[in-house]
């Protein structure tokens, strides 16, 4: 018989150690773990973390068995492990109805559940009774089956458990905007039940996501039918969203030792290794003890303080826990892992030494890791006064099967039995590593032969549609019908993924579907869409940053391939040649470098061999019974197809509609042969079946409650002309003043009234149909939606011809002309909906910007905390908008802008928590006003006017806090040219030294142009039929309009600020040291209390949200932002060493006496009265909200001296005097 070799014999070591520790207490069912003797239920989380080192030392005993024995070990171990993971699988398979609800609600009642009956499987509480929803143990469990399947081990048996494992992807994949409770499973640190984003929980799904995607379940033995997909769009949105939160672990947690586990392994979720290494410092720093780490600053469980009989926590008693917070060991078995894969010797040294000098030691020999160290609690006063000093005395569970598992694996590791690669087969511990270049192919497409022979007489060779064969370009929207599929078991009740947009990176790769190729063009080119895509510059501009997105996004083998068609709209209005911003873009792309990326141009079939391929294997075999059925019937379209048609696929299991038009999709992916003229009743039955088709089309997307009927029918990947019905409208080239002349003989005759004074409606419609004036029209049409509604029949030409038939048609051909605001006012009444104007709230909402709608104050201005759907979104936007439809189309274009912007530039929106998007229209709307020195209406319609880029172009530069200005400019009005706008940041250069400090307005680049038929805002013809419209925005009585250029830049500086919520950094920590030293502070009538300091630390997005509501409560912007300067002087004073600087602080008096001082200062320097107005609203000089901060007669000079005189009353006597 051999002798055991030391390595052997350790291992024999380690295997008694996980037998006594973990595997004695498994179910011999089940296979699940218990948490402890007192907790018998079996949590998700601990169970995965658990089995983890029974997994590594199986791996182990597999590659050192030198016995027979050995193998054998190594198998039972694994089968041990494969016990636990499908007894979960069977846990969450009894709750697969949760899953399916929980894709659409996202709802807490429909989690799955966080811990089950260790026995049974069966749920031990109710849905409402725990904090269920942790997204993050979920995702742990999918991370490990991924890994664990990669290794060799057989987990997943049946297709309908790859099915659930599918749609449990679907279920995490929008973990970056669900609030949940976290891996704590107390949400926000309060402990009251409030869900929030967690980091953790978006790190672990994206990890799990990028782990599962590709990966076949039945690994080697697997087809292609095991393999399960995750989109790449929903990675790379939790990704960003992770990078904007950290070092910030959520709202209410400033650092949270639970991060730990997505910077590190398993999940290695964090790409930016300066993000990782940042959020690791702030970890250690500010949560490391003698005895491990603290879960987060002020975590009351298990302290002396805490009340054992009380679920929730009231919110001053966090302040009771600060100091004394339970220290966990189990954050140190992270760190050492940490140290092995950072190849860090000194690190694991490091904490092996501290765990190894806290562990508790059995008789046997065993060391065992208990849950956390708790201040004994007749030591509670002295831990207060000196942290970290006293000895405390273990609690909790002993071992921690969590923490005593990923200690073993530490073991495992830094003794040699393992290689980091072999517990990582998927390689995610690479994720930091630089990534080389990314070069997107863009492919540009002509529609017809005649855009291809314009473009080919610029040096620009493309393709058209017919000649890409065999690659067919679909519609993106088809590819989100296409993976709705993905996933769907009928027997278990599953829908398969929601339909939902299928981002850039998604469309930017090839398809292979039955052998297919399949190219998809991106999103913001499709027509169907709201109306920015009519704008060829914002399509310009969003290919920029589309482009952009993929050069920093993109990571999966291949290069993206961006298919671009060029379409008949993107031409100039004679159709002589192409759109100059099209054809601009199109040049840079042909040069290789566009929007900061490298491009590369060519034709689709030259980027095969280079491109990402995903083969959606899913379709092969489902759904294909009916190919053959149904060709024949559809061989009729074959000249419809190959001229670019697309038929979409529709969702719905009993029919199963989709298959049949996936065939009819696929059954023409082959060029046919040539078939003779359908002619006599052949052709009678070929229109009859497809009439047949789309009619039954219709009622079917009806039943399915779908808002947008026509995406189920037939249409082109390009856009084709609606059967128009015939307004009488104007040639595009005849000169507004012909128009003008014409308009003004109608106008006099008004609006036509019976007798009675009431509206002939009747003649007032035979008016529509005579006047040739778009604007003339939009106002008739406003007149008869406003009293008829938009079902009323006209019957202008025919009967059926209702006001919204007509508003469309007018919509389409305001289109035509790039009328902005006639299309955004029509917009308005048609209630238009940016499609995913959710998505663009949500996106805003998880990088944690609150937002508002509507102008202040409350209750107008509705606040926005949480993820609405869409229709309710609509509804409230509507409401805070008070029906008036220029605010409430601006507010969805304006949200949709801002979370294109914050996807790309995060770093506009520092230190703003809440965006404010009706007092950002109210600015907007001002700067016009006061530029183009008009009224409040003119400086609304002109901008309704401004072109989706010009308004997102203005948007920017406020956003930006650079200087620029507005200035008109004419050009010759029937050029066709659109409105245009330029604008350059204002810089040092050419200017003076008064000049750079705001003393007089800077000369702007902005420049408006006036087109053929649009509105100019000098010479606005309001017409006899016109009624409001276009409403106009409310302006504050303390915006003037000014009539000197010269002044008005800190005012405006001012007013932008307190819009967009602009603070100084570290301007709310500073408020959380000041609010020690006081009572509170007071704003306008509004309480900060000083206990706010007592529940939320400084570094709390909570608690800027909190002091960020109190200033809010201010209507003016410009007033906010002085009372933000006011308290920034009062912050001064944190510092200083005084015990308290009064009770309650009343802000508004300190500036208010700040005000006194200047205007006493200015009158007796001679002022005239007319210049020291005072704001009636307010009671502030209009001169000083326009005055620098700095200088004698500067803002913070009088701020500073109101301080002075303020808190001088409340110092006790013989205190230093505040100069």
């Amino acid at each position: 018989m051999r002798s055991r070799s030391n390595s052997g014999v350790k291992l024999d070591n380690y295997a008694r150690v996980v037998q006594q520790t973990i595997l004695q207490h498994q179910d011999p069912v089940t296979g699940l773990l218990p948490g402890s003797t007192d907790q018998p239920d079996a949590w998700v989380r601990d169970n995965v973390y658990s089995i983890v080192s029974v997994w590594a030392l199986s791996l182990a005993y597999r590659k050192n068995a030198d016995r027979d024995e050995d193998k054998a070990k190594a198998y039972e171990l694994e089968q041990s492990v494969v016990k636990l993971m499908r007894g979960l699988l069977q846990c969450i398979m009894r709750q697969v109805d949760k899953v399916e609800k929980f894709k659409y609600s996202r709802s807490t009642s429909d989690s799955l559940h966080a811990k089950y009956n260790t026995k049974t499987c069966a749920t031990v509480v109710g849905d409402d009774q725990w904090g269920h929803l942790q997204v993050d143990a979920t995702s742990l469990f999918l991370l490990f089956l991924a890994q664990m399947t990669a290794s060799g081990l057989h987990i997943i048996y049946t297709q309908d458990e790859v099915d659930v494992v599918q749609n449990l992807m679907f279920y995490i994949e929008a973990a970056y905007k669900v609030a949940d409770y976290g891996m704590w499973e107390r949400g926000d640190k309060t402990n009251q039940g409030i869900t929030e984003i967690n980091a953790s929980s978006i790190g672990m799904a994206k990890a799990a996501l990028e782990a599962l995607d590709e990966l076949n379940l039945f690994g080697a033995k697997g087809g292609p039918g095991s393999v399960v997909h995750a989109l790449a769009d929903d990675i790379q949105h939790c990704q960003s969203i992770l990078t904007s939160m950290l070092p910030r672990a959520s709202i209410s947690k400033e650092v949270d030792a639970g991060v730990l586990a997505i910077l590190t392994y398993p999940a290695f979720a964090v790409e930016d290794i300066t993000i990782v290494n940042m959020t690791k410092e702030e970890i250690i720093s500010k949560l490391q003890g003698r005895y491990g780490c603290c879960r987060f600053l002020r975590d009351g469980h298990k302290t002396p303080k805490e009340d054992p009989n009380r679920l929730y926590y009231e919110s001053a008693e966090l302040k009771l826990f600060e100091n004394i917070e339970c220290e966990w060991p189990l954050f140190w078995t992270y760190l050492i892992l940490d140290g092995i894969f950072s190849n860090s010797h000194e690190q694991v040294q490091e904490y092996q030494e501290a765990l190894d000098g806290i562990l508790i030691k059995q008789k046997d020999g065993i060391r065992l890791l208990p849950e956390l160290y708790s201040v004994p609690s007749e030591k509670v006063e002295e831990e207060y006064v000196s942290p970290h000093t006293v000895e405390r005395i273990p609690m909790g569970k002993c071992p921690l099967k969590w923490g005593q598992s990923l200690y073993i694996l530490g073991k495992l590791l830094t003794e040699g039995f393992l290689a980091p690669g072999e517990i990582d087969p998927l390689n995610r511990r690479f994720s930091t590593i630089p990534k080389p270049d990314v070069v997107v192919q863009v492919s540009i497409l002509a529609e017809t032969e005649e855009i291809k022979e314009l473009l080919m007489k610029n040096g620009i060779n493309v393709e058209t549609v017919a000649d890409i064969h065999p690659i067919h370009v679909q519609p993106s929207r088809v590819l989100s019908h296409i993976y709705a599929r993905l996933g769907r078991n009928p027997r278990l009740g599953l829908t398969g993924r929601p339909y939902r947009r299928i981002g850039v990176l998604g469309t930017s790769k090839f398809y292979i579907i039955r052998n297919t190729i399949f190219a998809f063009t991106p999103q913001f080119i499709d027509h169907q869409q709201f109306y920015l895509a009519l704008d060829n510059k914002m399509i310009v501009e969003m290919l920029r940053t589309e482009i952009a997105y993929l050069s920093s996004r993109w990571r999966i083998t291949g290069r993206p391939t961006v298919t671009f068609p060029i379409s008949q709209s993107m031409l100039t209005e004679d159709h002589s040649d192409l759109d100059p911003a099209v054809l601009a873009t199109l040049k840079k792309l042909q040069d290789g470098y566009f929007g900061g990326a490298r491009t590369q141009t060519g034709k689709l079939s030259e980027f095969l061999t280079t491109s990402c391929c995903a083969h959606l294997s899913f379709l092969d075999f489902k759904g294909s019974r009916g190919m053959g059925q149904h060709r024949e019937e559809y061989d009729v379209d074959d000249d419809d197809y190959s001229a670019g048609y697309v038929h979409e696929l529709r969702c719905d299991d009993e029919a199963d509609d989709l298959a049949q038009y996936l065939d009819h999709l696929l059954a023409h992916s082959a060029p046919k042969k040539v078939k003779p003229q359908v002619g006599g009743l052949g052709r009678f039955k070929a229109i009859a079946t497809k009439t047949k088709e789309i009619v039954s089309l219709m009622s079917k997307a009806q039943d399915l409650n779908i808002h947008n009927v026509n995406m189920y029918l037939p249409s082109k990947l390009f856009r084709s002309r609606q059967p128009s019905l015939n307004l009488n409208l104007p040639e595009t080239s005849v000169p507004q003043e012909t128009q003008s002349s014409e308009v003004s003989i109608t106008i006099e005759s008004g609006i036509p009234k019976d007798a009675s004074g009431v509206i002939d409606y009747s003649a007032l419609v035979q008016l529509l149909g005579d006047t040739k004036n778009l604007q003339d029209q939009a106002d008739i049409l406003y007149i008869l939606f406003k009293d008829k509604g938009m079902e009323w029949d006209t019957q202008l030409y025919s009967k059926g011809c209702t006001v919204r038939s007509l508003l469309t048609d007018l919509y389409e051909k305001a289109g035509d002309l790039k009328h902005w605001g006639l299309i955004r006012m029509i917009s308005g009444m048609l209630k238009k909906k940016v499609e995913e104007l959710d998505s663009a709230c949500s996106d805003l909402l998880a990088h944690q910007k609150h937002l508002t709608v509507g102008l202040p104050p409350e209750p107008r201005e509705k606040t926005i905390t949480a993820p609405i759907p869409p229709d309710q979104l609509s509804a409230l936007i509507d409401e805070a908008s008070d029906n008036n439809i220029s605010v409430a189309i601006l507010t969805q274009e304006i949200m949709v802008y801002l979370a294109m912007s914050i996807r790309t530039q995060p770093s506009l929106f520092s230190e703003m928590f809440r965006l404010r998007i009706g007092l950002i229209i109210q600015v907007m709307a001002t700067e016009l006003a006061q530029s183009l020195n008009c009224s409040g209406e003119e400086a609304t319609e002109s901008l309704m006017s401004l072109s989706p880029s010009e308004l997102k172009n203005l948007l920017h530069h406020i956003l930006s806090g650079k200087e620029f200005g507005v200035q008109r400019s004419e050009r010759d009005r029937d050029t066709g040219v659109s409105p245009a706008i330029s604008i350059h940041h204002l810089g040092n250069a050419g200017a003076t030294k008064s000049e750079r400090a705001g003393i007089s307005k800077l000369k702007s680049d902005m420049k408006m142009g006036v087109r053929a038929q649009s509105l100019d805002v000098e010479s606005i013809e309001p017409g006899r039929y016109r009624l409001s419209s276009v409403e106009s925005i409310d302006f504050p009585d303390s915006i003037p309009v000014s009539k000197d250029t010269r002044h008005g830049q800190w005012l405006r500086r001012r007013r932008l600020d307190g819009a967009l919520n602009r603070v100084p950094v570290g301007f709310y920590q500073k408020v959380w040291k000041i609010l020690q030293k006081c009572h509170g502070l007071s704003i306008e009538g509004f309480v900060l209390p000083s206990s706010t300091t007592r529940e939320m630390t400084p570094g709390e997005i909570k608690f800027s949200v909190h002091v960020e509501t109190v200033l809010n409560r201010v209507p003016q912007p410009e007033y906010r932002q002085l009372l933000v300067e006011a308290i920034l002087v009062l912050t001064m004073l944190a510092d200083v060493d005084i015990p308290s600087i009064g009770s309650i602080i009343h802000v508004e008096k300190i500036v208010h006496q700040a005000n006194d001082l200047f205007y006493m200062d200015q009158r007796d320097l001679g002022a005239e009265e007319h210049i020291l107005e005072k704001d009636p609203s307010t009671g502030v000089c209009r001169l000083l909200y326009d005055s620098a901060p700095s200088g004698r007669f500067g803002s913070m000079t009088y701020l500073t001296k109101a301080v002075a005189v303020y808190v001088q009353d409340f110092l006790p006597s013989g205190s230093c005097a505040v100069q």
